[in-house]
């Protein structure tokens, strides 16, 4: 039993005449009347009652028939899903990106995305490296955007940019007098930090040399959840911060409330990545994502790779 055979059937069903039904099967009245032949053989059954003058579908030819029809129009449907399956732009994609990357790369993302592949909207979920890690390993996830350090076997990893470090302190902080800020300096004053979990607190504390891992830690550290609850915190007046290129912008205050400035040579930064499986069937899609990033305000302000 072919589909050829199944269309033959179908057509004949509703011509109700070997010649017409052939012609619109695009073949020669012989071959079709062959095809139906060797299906009715291969069933045990006759599918059409044949008189001089007339084709009538026999009663249980019918039901054949009918569902005949339906497998026709699954088999299209297979087509169909196969055609689609050939634009890697034309499905949604399934992002994740580290709390210190989304909030602040994705108003510029989606944007660009909307000129190169409007086809190709984003699921996006916020969370943790090691979440998505987890979740880019089972499928949950199709691509997430984190900082390097970043290693996972069966993945690609792929540097967008570099971004540099700020200090952000309040309008009426000393440090405002100053053009750059030495590192150092981040041990003398209340450092607002985020809590265990950001690989973004451990990179600030790599660039401050008394503050790392396992030494003594001579500022008094407040912690906090994003780095826009310490933007607030730091708009308040309870210490300084650091945050990356991306976030340094806000638009939550007017001028004359916070400053920023950035650090003396050799300037601390984070690398930013995008992580995707090996095995992922949508390489196009990745591309463009991998471009669209590069090409955002963000990584044209940040140091592009």
């Amino acid at each position: 039993m072919t589909l050829t055979e199944l269309r033959y059937i179908v057509t004949l069903a509703q011509e109700q005449h070997f010649g017409r039904a052939a012609e619109r099967c695009h073949v020669s009245q012989p071959t079709l009347s062959v095809g139906v032949k060797k299906l009715e053989d291969e069933l045990g059954i006759l599918i059409f009652e044949r008189t001089k003058s007339a084709v009538r579908l026999t009663p249980v030819g019918e039901g054949i028939v009918t569902q005949a029809q339906k497998v026709l129009e699954q088999a299209q449907s297979i087509r169909e899903l196969a055609q689609v399956g050939k634009n890697q732009l034309a499905a949604p994609l399934k992002v994740g990106a580290i709390y210190t990357v989304g909030p602040y790369i994705f108003p510029h993302l989606i944007p660009q995305l909307h000129r190169v592949a409007p086809d190709m909207p984003l699921y996006i979920e916020e969370n943790f490296t090691h979440v998505l890690r987890d979740k880019l390993r089972t499928g949950e996830l199709d691509a997430i955007i984190i900082a390097l350090p970043f290693q996972e076997a069966d993945v690609v990893t792929r540097t967008l940019y570099d971004e540099p470090f700020y200090v952000l302190m309040p309008a009426g902080h000393p440090w405002t007098a100053l053009e750059s800020i030495d590192p150092e300096q981040l041990n003398d004053s209340s450092l607002l930090l985020l809590g265990e979990g950001h690989c973004f607190r451990d990179q600030v504390l790599e660039s401050c040399p008394t503050t790392r891992k396992g030494e003594t830690v001579s500022n008094t550290t407040v912690e906090a959840s994003s780095l826009e609850t310490i933007r607030h915190m730091v708009a308040s007046g309870l210490g300084v911060s650091v945050l990356p290129l991306s976030a340094v912008d806000s638009y939550h205050y007017a001028p004359g409330i916070l400053e920023v400035r950035p650090f003396t040579s050799p300037v601390p930064f984070r690398t930013v990545a995008i992580a995707w499986r090996v095995s992922f069937p949508r390489p196009k899609a990745i591309e463009i994502l991998a471009d669209s990033i590069r090409l955002c305000s963000v990584g044209k302000n940040a140091v592009s790779c």
